[in-house]
């Protein structure tokens, strides 16, 4: 059954492993989502810097392996990232963007890899099926976060979220 109030809602899904997006896709498309696809977070800044519609949600896997070390330059706008940075650069890029993540890792694990939780929604992998869509209505039904990369002494990517 469509919810009308989803129809007109784009929503961007990063995860690198393919299984995750169709799975999302298929969950959420038959809702009334609009669903775009990246598996990685060069292709998700691409689709955010290029895509001509709104996209209202970027939901995204927390750990996305980069394949190689990359820095962003003026040959390479869309460098691979991890989630958070992602983020970051997404929302920069569209003033608005919702954001929630997703991971199946434990935060042990996040911090090894410099990762922590913010204040973002966060949805715990593996999820329900039902679960993923209700979270999905939830954060769309709740007000776009605002960024405040003013705090000093952090890097641009270090960015304080508020709702």
């Amino acid at each position: 059954m469509i919810d009308h109030a989803a129809a007109s809602a784009t929503i961007l899904i990063v995860d690198d492993e393919p299984a995750i997006l169709n799975l999302c896709a298929a969950v959420l498309e038959p809702a009334g989502f609009v669903i775009l696809k990246a598996e990685g977070s060069s292709e998700a800044l691409k689709i955010c810097a290029q895509h001509t519609g709104a996209i209202h949600l970027l939901l995204i896997d927390l750990v996305l392996p980069p394949p190689t070390l990359q820095l962003a330059s003026a040959l390479n706008q869309f460098p691979h990232v991890h989630g958070p940075v992602l983020a970051v650069r997404a929302a920069t890029i569209r003033q608005g963007l919702r954001v929630a993540l997703m991971s199946g890792n434990l935060d042990q694990e996040l911090a090894s890899h410099g990762i922590k939780r913010s204040t973002l929604p966060f949805l715990k992998k593996p999820f329900a099926l039902a679960e993923l869509l209700t979270f999905v209505k939830e954060v769309l039904a709740s007000p776009a976060p605002v960024m405040d990369p003013s705090k000093e002494g952090t890097s641009p990517d270090d960015v304080d979220w508020f709702g």
